[in-house]
């Protein structure tokens, strides 16, 4: 058990039996900034605009192709599911990770933390399992991919280390998320 602020939660690798909770954690959010993306010849900039009303964003159901299972790894061990539990034994988050030894890549595949458990460290928490995880594997870096209007998610993984390292203008292209832009942040192993 692990104390966060405020509340004592439980971190370890995801079993089959939180798999239902696992799918029906609510991820949405709600935000009143976005990540305004200009693409230039040179690259990319990036500027946090205001939106009015707030934008609040609900992801569609997962189809089910991710490449860490909710059930604890994937099928070559390279992959796995951290989860928090709180107290009352109920599902906090969860982090889906895999590893690519080609490149020595650690990749967040999912991460979502529930609404009452944000701003807790829960989401820093997931991060450090995934990160213990990542230097079990010899990572040299951990990645991830985050929409241009998730702000709250941008703003904290910044403050875990992360930095803006790319950007894919058609990722979302024909999806629920259109008109969005797909960020890539990276972290060196701690």
């Amino acid at each position: 058990m692990t104390a966060t602020r405020e509340t004592t939660y439980e971190f370890r690798t995801a079993r089959p039996e939180d798999a239902e909770a696992i799918v029906a954690l609510d991820s949405s959010f709600t935000t009143s900034t976005v990540f305004e993306v200009a693409v230039t010849d040179g690259g990319f900039t990036l500027r946090e605009v205001p939106v009015d009303p707030p934008l609040v964003k609900v992801f569609p159901e997962d189809d089910g192709d991710d490449d860490a299972d909710s059930d604890g790894g994937g099928a070559d061990g390279d992959g796995r599911t951290f989860v928090a539990v709180g107290a009352d034994g109920v599902l906090a988050g969860f982090a889906a990770v895999s590893y690519a030894a080609w490149n020595r890549r650690l990749t967040i595949e999912d991460i979502e933390v529930a609404p009452d458990h944000r701003g807790r460290g829960v989401g820093r928490a997931l991060i450090g399992q995934a990160a213990d995880f990542a230097r079990e594997r010899g990572a040299g870096h951990i990645w991830l991919e985050v929409t241009s209007v998730n702000a709250p998610a941008i703003h904290a993984y910044r403050r875990m280390g992360f930095a803006f390292c790319g950007l894919d203008t058609s990722l979302y292209q024909g999806t629920a998320s259109e008109g969005e832009q797909a960020l890539y942040m990276s972290m060196p192993c701690p």
